[in-house]
């Protein structure tokens, strides 16, 4: 056929029966079951409950998390020295994942200061 003649004959046209088949949402057959198991928002709700104690927990015994800038003003020194000098001594930390951002906590950090202020014969009061 060339290319004139195909302009020249109808197109038929694929016509879909989806609006004559489909029901309005009043009138199909839904299940007012919900779809989560049984009981799986309790069990949601006693799962955060659980990791808020947790946190709590966390936070008394480890102190607030700090960065390691935040770490640096209170050592009175600069990131750099945290990460270059103090890390390798000891200092206490914890680093997500290689190459991830490191975290400090505060009681961690103040009993590593106190502990080497004994060490060197620091006075504590």
């Amino acid at each position: 056929m060339t290319d004139a003649l195909h302009y020249l004959l109808p197109v038929p046209e694929n016509k879909s029966d989806f609006e004559e088949r489909a029901k309005p949402a009043e009138i199909q057959d839904f299940s007012p079951v919900p779809l989560a198991q049984s009981g799986a928002s309790e069990r949601a709700r006693q799962s955060a409950s659980h990791a808020r104690e947790n946190f709590r927990r966390f936070d008394q015994e480890l102190g607030e998390p700090l960065s390691i800038q935040q770490v640096a003003a209170l050592l009175g020194c600069s990131a750099w020295t945290v990460r270059q000098r103090y890390l390798p001594q000891g200092l206490p930390h914890l680093r997500a994942c290689r190459g991830g951002r490191i975290t400090f906590f505060r009681d961690q950090v103040t009993q590593w200061i106190l502990k080497r202020q004994q060490q060197k014969g620091g006075n504590r009061k």
